[in-house]
């Protein structure tokens, strides 16, 4: 039933996004869609990921992009990644809590099932050094990932849910090391109608955190299913609406896990690197009260001063303030090879990041037009 659903709302979104291309409306269901149980975190468990490819995959089919290589939009590689699919059970003084909500796995911890006393090793670290259990009180809970499993099981809890001392715990934790996970970037292009050899790109990482035990998972609806949409808006205009220049799109995989998507890429380019007319990677596009940031605005002064200028004459955003070199997203492997990049990122409105939080229901896109509008004119200003 699922996969009729999921069939269903392709269809829906494949034939809809011409007429709202620039709406919120089609941001909006695509990052309902994408943060949805059924891509679960869009992660290492339950195959989200793999749903999450295939989705985007035939995202980019259906409006008529051409694959970056000639052959396949999937440009497949793999990594280690450690996974929590199982049992994730955790009491603390005999209070049953709440994974995601109360408290995360460290993402290296290995799995243990154990009962026992804690022993306050300070103020916010308390350890069972017999089972190699340490729970650790956070002022917040931000989980991530990793790729391996250490000798140890680290519990974070959240103090402001439970403010008193640690003294007892009862865990059992299940984790399974994937020693070769496989995934892809998703590749396309629109090929330009006087200049094809040399490309424009617009990237984005659709991958997320995923799923910690069978019950959890990190929706990531700013992280990055908002940057995701837009490429997706971005990538049906110029289907039908080819530049001077082509116009590349990658949607990367593994980026949480260390931007490792781009870096393969960028070690196994599909096209020369020195084809890259410039890159815009978009991350963390579901805000905007505040306006953006732009990584590598010092670094491109020019492009950047165009930005600002295109900003101010169509009344767009609040804010495009600059930033220097920074390894925070997928533009940086870019970089690094001297491929011209910016990455531009929202800023004020909700703070959810890498939790349970970060969910559709609660993230504005209430920028998405404009951002949508400023991409294009500056790819005009590219052409």
């Amino acid at each position: 039933m699922k996969n009729i659903r999921i069939a269903a709302v392709i269809v829906l979104l494949s034939v809809g996004w011409s007429a709202r291309a620039q709406d919120s409306a089609f941001a909006r269901k695509i990052v309902d869609t994408l943060t949805s149980e059924y891509f679960w975190g869009r992660g290492y468990t339950k195959d989200g990921m793999a749903k999450a490819t295939e989705f985007l995959k035939q995202q980019f089919t259906s409006y008529g992009l051409k694959p970056l290589d000639g052959k396949d939009f999937l440009q497949p590689f793999s990594f280690p990644v450690n996974t929590f699919p199982g049992k994730m059970e955790v009491s603390i003084n005999n209070t049953l809590l709440e994974p995601g909500k109360d408290y995360i796995v460290s993402p290296d911890s290995k799995g243990v099932k154990m009962e026992g006393a804690l022993t306050e090793q300070d103020s916010a670290h308390f350890a069972n050094m017999e089972n190699k259990v340490v729970v650790v009180k956070e002022q917040k809970l931000t989980w991530s990932v990793a790729g391996k499993a250490e000798d140890y099981t680290a519990i974070l809890i959240d103090k402001n849910k439970f403010p008193q001392t640690p003294s007892s715990v009862k865990v059992n934790i299940e984790n399974k090391l994937a020693k070769s996970f496989k995934t892809a970037n998703i590749c396309g292009i629109v090929k330009g109608t006087v200049y094809p050899d040399s490309i424009i790109f617009i990237t984005a990482h659709y991958d997320h955190l995923g799923g910690m035990g069978a019950n959890t998972f990190f929706p990531g609806a700013n992280d990055n299913a908002s940057g995701t949409s837009l490429l997706l808006s971005l990538a049906g205009y110029y289907s039908q609406h080819p530049q001077k220049y082509s116009i590349g799109f990658i949607c990367f995989a593994g980026e949480e896990a260390g931007l490792l998507g781009s870096k393969y890429f960028t070690e196994h380019p599909l096209i020369p690197l020195t084809s890259i007319r410039f890159l815009v990677n978009l991350d963390l596009s579901g805000t905007g009260d505040e306006g953006i940031t732009v990584v590598n605005a010092t670094e491109f002064p020019a492009a950047f001063d165009a930005l600002k200028n295109i900003n101010a004459t169509q009344h767009l955003l609040a804010d495009i303030k600059p930033r220097g070199k920074a390894a925070n997203s997928d533009h940086y492997w870019f970089t690094e090879k001297g491929v011209p990049a910016f990455f531009m990122y929202t800023m004020g409105g909700i703070k959810a990041y890498h939790d349970v939080f970060d969910k559709a229901a609660t993230l504005p896109l209430n920028e998405i037009n404009d951002l949508n509008k400023l991409v294009k004119a500056f790819v005009s200003y590219l052409n």
